[in-house]
């Protein structure tokens, strides 16, 4: 980077989740304690093809690391897909002085910043926000903590009324690509089964699976199902299956949705989303971009943009291991 960066532009595109506001925060922050000016842009790439731009200094992001979602708003662009809406948004981030980006989102977000580098040759820098937890290049992305949190505390609660009723309940959790949130959540809820994407477990034997709980005693019982599950069209048609053959059981679908994203950030995401700011802005005026920051073994680290894309997140082997004891 042949110039100093004096003004750098913050954004957060696609789904929110907890942490976002953090990181926000710790962007601007992170911006003040260098000197630097700071630009937040209103509901993503939408908001940079439109101009909607605001001077952000400390006092602007006071009280809003407690809080869920983003205060800059989110929103998916297809004006943005266009050679025409980037032009578009590159000219005003030039009429507003802006010589770097930070983007806080998942795949989608990345890919928009890493073809509007290559367009212009524009500093970027992402910050992963998304409950999946399906990025390449980090342990951990914004959010996910907070939703597994949330996740295991509805399953709580629904067990209180599968025990109550003898029921057997089927709990969809969010993972339309990726499993962590069921696997991790269906372990730490104690669930009886975990359905997930990158395993098949198959009608047969998730039948032998309640079968045999059935057998040992359990009067109720508690599967979680990522959505993104191949083992049925739909967790409805899984309830019907297993109420066709398995009478006894008086089978509820709980559909958890966006609550999962939804609420304030754990002190785990907290903290990350600070780190993680404060890694994505030095590393600009480091002269670095087209990067990821991300968290590795308690290490913030970073991670070609490319790389993150296009890397695949694999499921810890040893937690199916671990699901597979806890499930006996």
């Amino acid at each position: 980077m042949s110039k100093t960066i004096k003004k750098i532009g913050v954004l957060t595109s696609g789904g929110d989740s907890p942490g976002m506001n953090a990181a926000i925060r710790s962007v601007v922050r992170t911006c003040a304690y260098h000197n630097l000016e700071c630009i937040g842009i209103y509901r993503g790439y939408q908001g940079m093809i439109e101009g909607d731009f605001k001077e952000m200094g400390p006092r602007s992001v006071n009280n809003i690391v407690n809080k869920g979602g983003t205060i800059l708003k989110s929103a998916r662009s297809k004006d943005f897909m266009t050679p025409e809406g980037r032009k578009k948004a590159h000219d005003h981030l030039v009429k507003a002085g802006v010589e770097a980006l930070v983007v806080i989102g998942g795949d989608g977000t990345f890919t928009g910043a890493e073809v509007f580098n290559k367009d212009y040759g524009f500093p970027v820098m992402g910050i992963p926000g998304t409950i999946d937890n399906d990025i390449f290049g980090t342990s951990h992305t914004l959010g996910y903590d907070t939703a597994l949190n949330t996740v295991v505390d509805v399953i709580d609660k629904i067990r209180d009324t599968a025990s109550s009723h003898n029921r057997l309940f089927f709990v969809e959790v969010m993972g339309r690509d990726a499993g962590h949130i069921a696997l991790n959540a269906g372990i730490g809820a104690g669930a009886e089964e975990i359905l997930i994407p990158e395993e098949d477990l198959g009608l047969e034997r998730l039948l032998d699976s309640l079968k045999k709980s059935k057998a040992s005693g359990k009067s109720s019982s508690i599967v979680v199902i990522a959505e993104g599950d191949k083992i049925g069209k739909n967790v409805f048609e899984l309830k019907d299956y297993v109420e066709t053959h398995m009478p006894e059981y008086d089978v509820r679908v709980s559909v958890l949705g966006h609550m999962q994203r939804g609420g304030a950030p754990s002190c785990f995401d907290r903290v990350l989303a600070s780190r993680l700011g404060v890694k994505a802005v030095e590393s600009i005026l480091e002269g670095k971009s087209n990067y990821m920051v991300g968290i590795l073994g308690d290490k913030i680290t970073l991670t070609p943009l490319e790389q993150a894309i296009k890397g695949h997140s694999e499921i810890d082997r040893e937690l199916l291991r671990v699901s597979d004891i806890m499930t006996t």
